[in-house]
């Protein structure tokens, strides 16, 4: 069932569309049905600047399985790295 609840969170980073790379400055968590995986329904994401056009998307459409897993493998990669190493405050 489609639950309407779209959460919403800034993010700093990029993102590689039809046009190549673009800054990402959005994204969106929701389930609904998707366009393309073949479920009935699917955890959305999608990472987007809106400032640049539509065209500035990056969509996924996961099972609840593979985002969760995506979810618990980002915090454990982030977790086996030095803090702060990927910060927005790190030195380059």
């Amino acid at each position: 069932m489609c639950t309407y609840q779209t959460e919403k969170v800034a993010v700093d980073g990029s993102g590689k569309g039809a046009q190549g790379w673009f800054p990402v400055s959005d994204a969106t968590v929701y389930v609904d049905h998707p366009v393309h995986a073949p479920y009935g329904h699917t955890v959305n994401i999608d990472f987007l600047n809106p400032a640049l056009g539509p065209s500035s998307r990056v969509a996924l459409e996961l099972t609840e399985e593979a985002a969760l897993a995506l979810a618990d493998a980002i915090r454990a990669s982030v977790a086996s790295a030095p803090a702060g190493i990927a910060s927005a405050n790190q030195k380059v």
